[in-house]
């Protein structure tokens, strides 16, 4: 929907109501925060009954400099045992390699030290989100507000997709596309964000790849075929002009030292819909010929349930950026320091007097 036609919608009468899920201090006290321990889960919203999830927005703080990637997002509709979304924290928000970067999306964004989700998230029966801590280190602090629809019911519950996303990660072999997403069943794919690093310093050749995707079991070529990277991502030659920021598409991170590109895309006036089953993937390199790169990708897409298994979801060591053993070491030691610091804090605010 164009802002226009969103701006149009606001006259008209509503007829749900509103409620919030927040980590507000239940004390009346402004500890408004819950703590996260290392190995820990924290339920951010069980809900029940009928409704539509409208805004998610968090904040964290944390010693671990790699605590956007193993903090893992979790979300369950209607009672389902396995998650319709899992993701990283900040990957779910739109940028990969554990690095903060202020961008303004219409679906989702990270603006001045918060993450923000617009995308519409409906349920006919319940609705859970949890997040879960596989760091060494604790979340000293996690903000979050949930804002949601309550409704009677959910009007045309079995044509109306459940919101899904699923972050993925391998090295690229040869011959072989990136998957950004598998699914089956009935539903439409919304976009992704993809982090892409090639083995090469300097090198951008990955970035020829072009986007395939194969809907409901189609042969090669598929219809939607594209001609780069880049250009899937509304760019152009290896995005030249650097990082930039659209309603619908943008360009997060282009670092040519560590060969580092982090660029998303949401289908929101082109959907692509599928009544079987779909495959998103891209080609690294010219021919698949950028084999090693690290890429890692979070795809969103609505379908009805019940969805395929995702597969087994990688421990957050696993999903660390390949920053070398150098920059790591390094992260490692701020990380120390910094839990000295969260230490001392703590320390300080338990004897300073309450006012």
């Amino acid at each position: 929907m164009s802002p226009m036609k969103m701006l149009n919608q606001l006259p008209l009468m509503k007829d749900y109501s509103s409620a919030q899920e927040s980590s507000y201090d239940r004390t009346g006290g402004n500890d408004d925060y819950v703590v996260v321990d290392p190995g820990e889960k924290a339920v951010l919203a069980e809900i029940e009954g009928a409704g539509c999830i409208s805004r998610i927005w968090v904040t964290v703080a944390s010693p671990d400099l790699y605590i956007l990637r193993r903090a893992t997002l979790r979300m369950y509709w209607d009672g389902e045992e396995a998650p319709s979304v899992e993701a990283p924290l900040g990957d779910f928000f739109g940028v990969g390699f554990s690095q903060y970067r202020h961008f303004t999306a219409l679906p989702l964004g990270m603006s001045s030290g918060g993450y923000y989700c617009y995308f519409s998230m409906p349920f006919g029966k319940s609705a859970r989100i949890e997040l879960v801590n596989e760091s060494p280190k604790s979340i000293n602090a996690f903000y979050y507000n949930i804002t949601y629809h309550r409704f009677d019911k959910l009007e045309n519950d079995r044509e109306t997709g459940r919101f899904h996303a699923r972050w993925r990660h391998e090295k690229t072999l040869p011959g072989s596309n990136f998957t950004l997403l598998e699914a089956e069943g009935a539903g439409h794919y919304v976009g992704c964000n993809l982090n892409m690093q090639g083995k090469r310093p300097l090198s951008l050749w990955f970035l020829e790849g072009d986007e395939m995707i194969y809907v409901d079991g189609e042969q090669h070529p598929p219809a939607v075929h594209g001609t780069g990277t880049e250009d899937y991502f509304n760019g152009g030659w290896y995005f030249i002009t650097g990082k930039f920021a659209g309603p619908f598409h943008g360009l997060t991170i282009k670092d040519r030292l560590r060969s580092r590109i982090s660029a998303y895309r949401f289908h929101i006036e082109d959907p692509i819909p599928f009544k079987k089953s779909i495959r998103v993937t891209m080609e690294h390199g010219g021919t698949n010929d950028a084999p090693g790169s690290d890429y890692s990708s979070t795809a969103y897409w609505y379908q009805t349930e019940p969805h395929k298994s995702m597969g087994a979801f990688p421990p957050g060591d696993d999903r660390l950026p390949d920053d070398g053993l150098i920059v790591k070491s390094v992260k490692d030691a701020a990380s120390e320091l910094l839990q000295f610091g969260f230490e001392i804090a703590a320390q300080l605010k338990k004897i300073s007097p309450k006012r």
